[in-house]
């Protein structure tokens, strides 16, 4: 999936992309390049550590979303598939 159909699956409306669902989803996927990257570079700990700060800002992002509307943070977490 691209940027732009990132932005028009989760955005709530055209052109969002400041809204946590979108932002998540974002991070979700950059999160998945670089994972597949230090699969095959198992040494890159730059990228290891750009990870971590990923990761932490998509928890943060998700603890938000979870604070202020459980339904929306449900949804997107289904969507995302991000817990079992």
């Amino acid at each position: 999936m691209e940027k732009r159909e990132i932005v028009e699956k989760f955005g709530r409306s055209p052109g969002d992309t400041g809204s946590p669902e979108v932002q998540v989803a974002l991070l979700t996927k950059r999160i998945e390049h670089m994972s597949k990257h230090l699969e095959a570079h198992k040494k890159d700990h730059s990228t290891r550590r750009g990870l971590m700060k990923l990761v932490g800002q998509r928890r943060y992002l998700l603890r938000y979303l979870s604070s202020r509307d459980r339904g929306r943070y449900q949804s997107l977490i289904a969507a995302l598939g991000l817990r079992k």
